[in-house]
């Protein structure tokens, strides 16, 4: 189920992002006089195809769902001569400013839909983890730069961090610059002071996965309480009668403190025995026996007892913050928060190319299907922002001056306004040919990486 969830969240994301990209470029060739014959969702076979409109435009949702396309009256791709009467409206006829608008409206339009949605995640409101430290590794760069646990970050360089989410951009955006980075922090006390990390302490650090980590912090997180709250049939916990409600204390005559604790201990201990010390709700405290059941995670052997933690509403309220505003100021913060976004992927794709940054910053189909499905999961905030930073991607990886794209599209036009004349069809059927290769030897390493990361 977790699968199928993944794949309709991957296609659903897909389906959105295709139409928005593949409407710009429909609606400006509409509204600039050029005649469409099809807009479509997906390459290949049709599966669902109707016309609508004067021009009868065909409106097609085909097989493969990796893509789309527009196409347009064109005298170059018709096999019969087109009508005197409807000569003026083939996209190639147009003057080069109108083919410019049509090709750049595509990516323009992604772009604009993050803003939009970012718009409306600002004046709804968005809810982060306060960024709060939990625990500093000794020796590690954060305690080298001061920080204490109970530190609650303010601000990083001039960036405001009101969530986690928010620091560990500017984190990363510090990373790349490499300079000295002050960070401010309100400490335990409610007193304001500065940590400096130096620059030679971060440097390089933009490309962890787990920067917090290799920072040496662990944000703070509720300790939640080892109750039971779900028995799955048939499974360990409810052979060793485990109850809704239940408790557990200790484990092998060791406190159990939290839920994470009760976890780790599960895990660590497949096919072998555990006594559990259990407080039973007018029973009085009580010790079970259970043996967790063996199964393959991640190509790693752990313990399952099919036991779930009870769910309380209120135990996120002091770690969560909920930040709105009103809808001009939130307008200013989504352009900035799509250009922010826009520079970094710029910076993150020209530093690859140069060998600075690591191509595990690539992610592939996969990655992007699982993070559709892990997002959707969270809710409809999470599924938001995944379908803007995705669309801000489409629409700076659709502007790269790369043949087969539309800014190698941009690109040949540019040309073309400087020399006074289209670029010939030989070049541009070459072109294409090297951007084919190129998107394709771009597929296949993203591909890798994804791979290597799914299998360790």
């Amino acid at each position: 189920m977790d699968m199928l969830f993944t794949i309709a969240s991957f296609l659903v994301a897909l389906a959105i992002l295709i139409t928005v990209h593949e409407f710009g470029h429909f609606w400006v060739a509409q509204k600039l006089g050029v005649k469409v014959l099809r807009f479509s969702i997906g390459f290949g076979r049709p599966l669902l195809s109707r016309r609508f409109g004067a021009d009868q435009t065909e409106y097609v949702v085909a097989a493969i769902p990796l893509g789309g396309y527009v196409k347009m009256l064109d005298e170059r791709e018709s096999d019969e001569p087109i009508p005197e009467a409807e000569l003026d409206r083939a996209f190639n006829r147009q003057v080069l400013w109108k083919r410019s608008a049509i090709v750049v409206a595509g990516p323009l339009f992604n772009l604009m839909f993050a803003v939009l949605a970012y718009w409306g995640l600002f004046m709804a409101g968005d809810t982060g983890l306060k960024p709060v430290v939990g625990d500093v590794e000794p020796t590690s760069i954060a305690a080298e730069a001061g920080f204490r646990p109970g530190d609650e970050i303010l601000k990083i360089g001039e960036r405001s961090a009101q969530s986690w989410e928010n620091a560990l951009l500017a984190l990363t955006v510090a990373a790349m610059d490499g300079n000295d980075l002050i960070v401010q922090v309100r400490d335990a006390a409610g007193q304001i002071r500065d940590r400096l990390i130096s620059r030679d302490a971060i440097a390089g650090l933009s490309d962890e996965p787990d920067l917090l980590g290799r920072l040496g912090v662990t944000p703070r997180r509720p300790s939640i309480p080892a109750v039971i709250g779900e028995i799955l049939p048939g499974e360990p916990a409810e052979q060793a009668g485990l109850q809704i409600g239940d408790r557990v204390v200790a484990a092998d005559g060791e406190p159990i403190s939290s839920w994470r604790d009760l976890v780790a201990l599960v895990r660590e201990r497949p096919e072998t025995p555990i006594a559990l010390d259990i407080e039973r709700p007018d029973a009085g405290t009580q010790r079970l026996e259970l043996i967790p059941r063996a199964m393959e995670t991640d190509g790693e052997t752990v313990g399952r007892i099919g036991a779930g933690v009870e769910s309380r509403a209120d135990l996120m309220d002091d770690y969560l913050v909920r930040v709105s505003h009103g809808p001009v100021e939130s307008l200013g913060l989504a352009f900035d928060k799509t250009y922010e976004m826009s520079a970094l992927m710029l910076r993150v794709m020209g530093r690859m190319l140069i060998g600075e940054a690591s191509i595990k910053n690539l992610s592939g189909p996969i990655s992007i299907a699982e993070t559709a499905g892990r997002t959707a999961s969270y809710g409809l905030d999470s599924f938001i922002k995944f379908l803007a930073v995705v669309s801000i991607s489409l629409g700076v990886l659709n502007l790269l001056p790369i043949p087969v794209l539309d800014g190698g599209h941009l690109m040949f036009y540019l040309i073309e306004w400087i020399k006074g004349s289209p670029v010939s069809e030989e070049v541009m059927i070459q072109g294409q040919k090297v951007g084919f290769l190129l998107l394709a030897a771009l597929m296949t390493l993203a591909v890798y990486v994804d791979l290597s990361r799914l299998l360790g």
